[in-house]
């Protein structure tokens, strides 16, 4: 089986995201940064996969080809697939093995639509597998440790943004507020100030939501974090 195919021209909304994220990986150290803007590739991939899948049964095959495919960059090449070729040449020389991605997988299936909201439960896996899985790679890159709570806030915070229920989007926005503002409530080390920038621009998501990715005062809030680390 293999993967379906990613449309090649991302929706406007992603677009910006996608320029934000690389103002975010341009703070980052030279070194690390093929590798964390690899990582955030994979996550956008595995996105994609759950926003143009309307069956999960579908869904769920295609995350379980991924689940394989970043397993066996262990111990074979990359396949053909621009991503994962991304990743074997910029993420696994730094000590990130495919084994400590796959995880990442889980944290997607939580979201699977199975006809039931979203509980405590599920949302706390999607943030950890996901958030706190690429924020420990990428931390890894860095030389940095314990990024994983700020991966878990920013987790949260963008799935806040795409949960169509109120009561629950209000109730995963509250918990990813807490949870960003303690994980941020030290400076952050400037060789992390790329990776900490992204949860703090999640923050100013949930508390400015009119300042959409792109515009010019969330663009001033990461060069400000990027100088001073707040």
């Amino acid at each position: 089986m293999t993967d379906a195919p990613v449309p090649a021209t991302p929706s406007p909304a992603i677009e910006a995201v996608m320029r934000e994220q690389a103002l975010a990986v341009g703070y980052a150290p030279a070194s690390a940064r093929d590798g964390f803007a690899a990582l955030l590739d994979l996550d956008h991939q595995l996105a994609s996969i759950l926003q143009s899948t309307t069956e999960p049964m579908i869904g769920q095959m295609r995350l379980t080809w991924w689940f394989e495919a970043l397993e066996k960059l262990d111990r074979e090449p990359a396949p053909a697939h621009p991503v994962l070729q991304r990743l074997a040449s910029s993420v696994l020389p730094g000590g990130v093995r495919g084994a400590d991605l796959a995880p990442m997988i889980e944290g997607w299936e939580a979201l699977l639509d199975d006809g039931e909201p979203l509980d405590d439960e599920r949302i706390a896996r999607h943030a950890e597998a996901r958030g706190g899985v690429l924020f420990a790679s990428v931390g890894r890159l860095l030389g940095q440790a314990g990024l994983e709570p700020l991966g878990t806030g920013w987790a949260k915070a963008d799935l806040a943004q795409h949960v169509s229920d109120a009561d629950i989007r209000t109730r995963i926005a509250a918990g990813a507020v807490l949870g960003l503002d303690a994980a941020l409530g030290r400076r952050s080390p400037r060789s992390a100030r790329g990776l900490s920038g992204l949860a703090v621009l999640a923050r100013e998501g949930l508390r400015h939501p009119d300042r959409l990715p792109g515009h010019p005062l969330r663009a001033a809030r990461l060069a400000w974090h990027g100088l001073t680390g707040r």
